[in-house]
């Protein structure tokens, strides 16, 4: 899950989205989000799932199988 930490990140910054407003959506702790944007952790799927449809975006893009 290398580029998921990059994707979610890249994401983030460009929805304008802090990492606590991010953690207060998904109801996660802000040091969770800490971990997944530098590798460290990886989430759960019913988290994944909730992270593609905050950002409206596929699974697959997250994880690095598309570019879209």
């Amino acid at each position: 899950m290398t580029k998921f930490g990059e994707r979610l990140k890249n994401l983030r910054t460009e929805e304008n989205v802090s990492r606590k407003q991010l953690a207060e959506a998904l109801s996660v702790s802000l040091r969770s989000i800490s971990y997944w944007e530098n590798n460290q952790r990886e989430c759960d799927f019913d988290t994944l799932l909730a992270i593609a449809d905050y950002f409206s975006v596929s699974c697959d893009y997250l994880l690095g199988k598309t570019d879209y």
